[in-house]
């Protein structure tokens, strides 16, 4: 260790390594999100009430509840589909990962390298349109406190 420099001042400096690490994955990350996800758009939310019926309610639940025991991981070491209402954390995520998510299936950055998941990748599958669609219907159906406490970009 260098005179003048303690634990405390590495310590930050491997953490701020660490947020240019994510960053730089973020930038790599194929496509950049180019929509909205509008909970008040009664087109969007409607379109999205459908395109979720079909290929999201059979995990996620028909009323947003996940399946049962959703922090448990199951036998196979993967975790039950999580709820999207107010009680999962899907609101604890910016528009932009949960749109990535959808897309491209639950994997770097967002989730550790080898992290097994039954999260489907959508691509190809449903149009850009329809899964900004899907996360208006989603977020639709928060009460308004928790929308305002959904981050609002992946900076955050």
């Amino acid at each position: 260790m260098r005179a003048g420099i303690g634990k405390p001042a590495m310590a930050l400096g491997a953490v701020g390594i660490g947020a240019v690490a994510v960053a730089a994955g973020w930038a790599l990350w194929p496509g950049e999100p180019a929509g909205v996800a509008d909970p008040a758009d009664a087109e969007q939310v409607s379109l999205g009430a459908a395109v979720y019926r079909e290929h999201c309610a059979s995990c996620h639940g028909a009323r947003l509840e996940g399946q049962p025991d959703w922090r448990i991981r199951k036998p196979d070491g993967r975790l039950p589909a999580p709820p999207h209402d107010e009680s999962g954390h899907t609101w604890h995520h910016p528009d932009e990962h949960l749109f990535r998510i959808t897309k491209y299936g639950l994997q770097p950055p967002l989730a550790p390298d080898g992290y097994k998941s039954d999260m489907l990748a959508f691509k190809g599958v449903l149009l850009d349109a329809e899964i900004w669609a899907t996360l208006a219907f989603i977020k639709s159906q928060w009460p308004p406190k928790v929308q305002a406490r959904q981050p609002k970009g992946i900076s955050q």
